[in-house]
């Protein structure tokens, strides 16, 4: 089992790196392991991805491998699944029609295809799988509630509504971004509460989260208690240099393969002027 353990930690640290070769991952790199076990031990693991890549969702898999055998994994924590939601009635045998069923899994926000082997190798592994994410039925509540606004100093919110003005590609009218920074924050308070919920002495939740949750200045670790070791690691499949300005919010960066790029922007952009040229009624002439 030991070893074990070993490999499947290489292997997660034998994704990481940009321009280099890629390691030999049939043998344990001992400073490969301790890269990853440095962030142990810890309450709370906040491993942040992007979503569109590929490479990321591996590695979320490799590691829930290696807690899992090390027995040091208390549960998964997802944001692609609502609060509520949970794997815990479940078998290890359970099939994956059970298991989407008991996250209600949301196929067309987060494709199954990438998500799904992570999620049964926690299965698998008897671990149980949680969604974290603010349910839909609460968003428009949180967009009203102003309470949110004091739950970050004002630098922070300053960052977090900035964030949320170049997520949508700067083309938000500036009244909706006061409601949609509290939509982010309450996902990030959902999260949170999820992380202290099933938090186990001597165990780490590991909660998947988009980079912007795990960002420690804005995102989930905000809204934690002090003296909750917390580690936040993010996936950043890119090499601009602004990425460079994102590495001092994480305790860890593990850098991957660029992922070819795509304008979501014209493509909001185009979703926008579609749906402001559709009739205001939906009555047939």
């Amino acid at each position: 089992m030991a070893s074990r353990s070993l490999w499947l930690l290489a292997a997660v640290m034998g994704l990481m790196g940009c321009a280099a070769p890629a390691p030999d991952t049939s043998r344990p790199d001992p400073f490969q392991i301790n890269q990853l076990q440095q962030l142990l031990p810890a309450d709370a693991i906040l491993l942040g991805e992007q979503h569109d890549a590929p490479e990321h969702q591996r590695i979320h898999r490799l590691t829930v491998e290696a807690l899992a055998a090390q027995h040091t994994l208390a549960v998964l924590a997802l944001e692609m699944a609502s609060q509520g939601q949970s794997t815990e009635t479940l078998g290890a045998d359970a099939n994956e029609d059970q298991v989407r069923a008991a996250l209600a899994w949301d196929n067309a926000g987060w494709p199954w295809t990438a998500y799904g082997p992570v999620v049964m190798a926690a299965v698998r592994a008897g671990v149980p799988v949680v969604g974290a994410n603010l349910p839909r039925a609460r968003l428009r509540e949180a967009m009203t509630d102003s309470g949110f606004d004091r739950l970050l100093s004002g630098p922070a919110l300053k960052a977090q509504q900035q964030q949320v003005r170049a997520g949508h590609c700067e083309l938000l009218p500036e009244s909706q971004i006061s409601s949609m920074t509290r939509i982010q924050i309450a996902r990030d308070v959902a999260m949170a509460q999820t992380v202290l919920k099933r938090a186990v002495a001597g165990k780490t939740v590991l909660l998947l989260a988009g980079g912007a949750h795990v960002d420690r200045s804005l995102g989930v670790a905000q809204h934690l208690p002090p003296g909750f070791k917390v580690k936040a690691v993010l996936l950043l499949a890119e090499q601009a240099p602004h990425a460079i300005e994102k590495i001092a919010n994480f305790d860890q960066v593990w850098f991957t393969q660029p992922v070819p790029p795509v304008d979501y922007c014209a493509n909001f952009a185009a979703q926008r002027a579609t749906k402001a040229a559709e009739p205001v009624s939906g009555k047939t002439p």
